[in-house]
């Protein structure tokens, strides 16, 4: 049983039956506010769910379907997002990075006015 619970950790958002959430198909499913740090997510079917304000910090999310997404406010810093599908996909004062530039641009987002988060490697 898999639990996601709201960023505080209060609220139950949704209880799955599954070990894992890879390929899993949470369309339409309502997770705003959701804390998925760390999640592996890969694969999924993540088509129009709610995810604003989520914090997605170093979730996986490679191969997804976020088409029709609801993004907006959602915290993607250190996320990865190799080969997911972001079209129509609502980002809009999401944090972002620059690693997630390939996947914008796949998705035909224009990174023109997009707050980046810019990290300096040492």
């Amino acid at each position: 049983m898999i639990e996601i619970f709201d960023r505080k950790g209060f609220d139950c958002l949704i209880s799955i039956e599954a070990s894992t959430l890879k390929g899993i198909d949470l369309s339409g499913a309502e997770l705003g506010n959701a804390c998925l740090v760390e999640f592996d997510l890969s694969n999924a079917n993540l088509q129009s769910v709610n995810l604003a304000s989520a914090d997605l910090r170093l979730a996986k999310l490679d191969g997804a379907d976020l088409s029709g997404a609801d993004l907006k406010d959602a915290d993607l810093t250190g996320c990865s997002l190799i080969g997911a599908n972001l079209k129509g996909a609502n980002i809009e004062g999401a944090k972002l990075t620059l690693e997630h530039r390939a996947a914008l641009k796949e998705a035909g987002i224009s990174l023109a006015g997009l707050p980046l988060e810019l990290g300096i490697k040492s």
